[in-house]
């Protein structure tokens, strides 16, 4: 007896994963058109509206900063900005930064936990205009329901990092403590902290490089090796430059060599025309005393 296909619905307004026992009974077809069917972009809604460079800057920056560090280490870590997420019949959530741990690390419409196979590890928000207490507290009971083990919230115009994790075996989530003034992130193996307006990461105690000063180092040392590869060829052209005047000169003390070898066969050849002369004089002098006898 076959079995009749397993249908799942998308509302347009309410987006939502279907629950697990039917995502389970679905075929690898069924759970193929459901992901593809999911919406992977966010309207924009006076409930999340864009806040402008400060926003987009400092969550590009993180992303990055970790994206660089992870993959410099070998390490798989899954890292987006405002990501849809989908949790099994629940609602969409879309944090400014979601980290995975130890998934494939490639480019994703969106997150489906069921067809991923796990949920979020780390969720992000950085705050730039103003959110209200009550919002704030809402999202965070709302990501600790998920079971996302961490949640940490960066408010960059006022300075403010906090950072919380699931309480054992429970949905809620507890502050993290600061160690010497850094909250230390078990999922990310790094420290946060702040340095002026600028979320950083720290691995023993060494900050983690943002992409631009990587970028302005790698430039700084390409303009170094440029200055010195200038300088080098420089040293070389006048050292060719002097190669061709030694070159030069020496080409001139073997043409007056040349001509004073020339000039002393020319002497020569003058002193052996004379004493031929001179001789054949004295002979002819000789022979005319003779006839005089």
């Amino acid at each position: 007896m076959e079995r009749a296909p397993v249908s799942w619905v998308i509302d347009p307004h309410d987006p939502r994963a279907p629950p697990q026992e039917i995502w389970d009974r679905m075929t690898p077809e069924e759970r193929q058109r459901v992901v593809d069917a999911l919406p992977s972009e966010l309207e924009i809604s006076e409930a999340s509206p864009p806040e402008g460079d400060f926003h987009f800057n400092a969550k590009l920056a993180a992303r990055d900063t970790l994206g660089g560090h992870f993959q410099s280490i070998g390490k798989r870590v899954y890292l987006a900005c405002e990501l849809p997420v989908y949790y099994p019949a629940g609602r969409m959530v879309a944090p400014d930064l979601i980290a995975v741990r130890d998934v494939e690390v490639m480019e994703r419409v969106c997150w489906s936990v069921s067809a991923e196979g796990k949920g979020v590890d780390l969720a992000m928000e950085i705050l730039w205009n103003e959110r209200s207490n009550e919002e704030l507290e809402n999202l965070a009971a709302r990501y600790a329901s998920l079971g996302i083990p961490e949640y940490f919230v960066f408010d960059r115009r006022r300075r403010r990092l906090r950072g919380f994790r699931l309480a054992q075996g429970s949905a809620r989530y507890e502050p993290i403590a600061r160690k010497g003034g850094l909250l230390a992130s078990a999922v990310l193996d790094l420290d946060l902290g702040l340095e002026g307006d600028r979320l950083c990461f720290y691995h023993a105690l060494a900050r983690l490089p943002e992409p631009r000063e990587v970028l302005a180092r790698l430039g700084a040392m390409v303009n170094d090796l440029m200055a010195r590869r200038e300088e080098a060829e420089q040293r070389l052209d006048d050292a060719e430059e002097r190669l061709d005047e030694e070159r030069r000169r020496a080409d001139e003390e073997r043409r007056r060599a040349d001509e004073e070898r020339q000039r002393a066969d020319e002497e020569r050849q003058r002193a052996d025309a004379a004493e031929r002369r001179l001789a054949e004089a004295l002979a002819e002098l000789t022979r005319l005393k003779r006839e005089r006898r």
